[in-house]
């Protein structure tokens, strides 16, 4: 399998740069896989988890949304917000995703739902992405 260029970054930071074999990212219609020479695309990226693979090597990374450009053998992730699961704080996430669940439980009229909603996506990306890391590569990993 010949590798493509990756660069994935935030506003804040460079998540992953480097040549890779193939990604697999949360796209607004499902799952694509994206390989080298991929047909030229720009689509919206939903939040999820991102799978990258280069040899053995393989990335998770949550991501909250943001856009992807594929074109000339590269790919490019303009990423509203992104972790790499190891970086992930996996106390906070499992938090932030309670919070989520009870604001969206217990919502009154002042709790916007599209927002609620959007602050589950992410939190429920976390926790999934951290969860398939731990159970990869044996470290512990907490149990809501």
């Amino acid at each position: 399998m010949s590798p493509f260029n990756l660069q994935m970054v935030t506003a804040e930071r460079e998540i992953l740069s480097r040549d890779v074999d193939l990604m697999v990212v949360p796209g607004i219609e499902g799952e694509m896989t994206i390989l080298s020479r991929h047909a030229p695309l720009l689509t919206q990226v939903k939040p999820g988890e991102i799978r990258v693979r280069s040899g053995e090597e393989e990335w998770l990374i949550a991501i909250s949304g943001g856009f992807l450009e594929v074109g000339g053998n590269r790919a490019v992730i303009l990423a509203d917000a992104a972790e790499r699961a190891e970086e992930i704080d996996i106390s906070r996430a499992e938090a932030a995703l309670k919070r989520a669940e009870e604001r969206l439980e217990h919502r009154g009229e002042h709790v916007d739902l599209g927002r609620a909603l959007a602050a589950l996506s992410r939190a429920e990306a976390r926790v999934r992405a951290y969860r398939r890391y731990s159970q990869r590569t044996g470290v512990p990993g907490h149990r809501s």
